[in-house]
């Protein structure tokens, strides 16, 4: 636990230290504000849909952005090699920089509460219980997304390669429900499983099913355990 509470804590201070923090915090902000900002002020719609809706198509680029360098970087500088001969498991390594990635989509995220106490301000009648499901569900996209990311960037050592496959990898998952027509009626009932807006739908309504929470738990559960195995081979290779 120490070991994952150290690289946790080293990978997410190495986000401040840099530009990059700071650009994905604001230009996240910006970009979900400028959409709500449109359905609040020029359709007179108060409510937080639409940026349910804009937010995970900007998770499609800013997940894979924030995770690409998470293990392509050590790879690429060569401090994988020097990190397998400490006393630190696979698993730790992957698990701790993981979650610094999530923690940076976390905290973009909860920027945008303003949003939402700003409704409640100006006294909209808006169903509390179905806004904060949905800011559940939309951390737990983050959170898959990141996992896929996270796979991504263990598979290489070039970043803008892991941020196309990552890029790649959460848009195939995206697109999924939306690609049904084309797909045989008997598998088109697993195909939509799969898929991530069929769960964050449901819970957005409110509604949070142990359904939606397996699916999200074993999908990330997946791409991380894909990542630490791929870590495994790199380093014995």
């Amino acid at each position: 636990m120490r070991n994952i509470r150290t690289i946790y804590t080293k990978e997410l201070m190495g986000y401040f230290k840099s530009p990059m923090a700071y650009i994905f915090l604001v230009s996240f902000v910006l970009l979900n504000g400028y959409f709500f900002s449109n359905t609040f002020f020029l359709i007179n719609q108060s409510d937080m849909r639409a940026l349910f809706n804009i937010v995970p198509l900007v998770y499609l680029f800013f997940c894979p952005v924030v995770t690409m360098g998470l293990i392509a970087r050590e790879n690429n500088i060569g401090t994988a090699e020097l990190i397998a001969t400490l006393p630190i498991k696979d698993h730790e390594f992957v698990l701790g920089k993981y979650l610094a990635a999530v923690t940076l989509i976390a905290a973009g995220l909860a920027f945008t509460l303003v949003h939402f106490f700003s409704l409640l301000a100006v006294g909209s009648n808006i169903d509390i219980g179905a806004n904060l499901g949905g800011y559940v569900g939309l951390l737990l996209v983050g959170a898959f997304y990141a996992s896929i990311g996270t796979f991504a960037s263990s598979t290489t050592d070039n970043q803008v390669i892991a941020f196309i496959v990552g890029a790649l990898g959460v848009l195939v998952f995206y697109l999924l429900d939306k690609l049904l027509m084309f797909v045989p009626s008997t598998i088109a009932a697993a195909v939509q499983y799969l898929a991530v807006d069929y769960h964050l739908s449901n819970i957005s309504r409110g509604v949070i099913d142990t359904r939606n929470l397996i699916y999200f738990g074993s999908m990330i559960w997946l791409f991380l355990a894909l990542s630490v195995r791929t870590v495994e081979i790199r380093k014995w290779r």
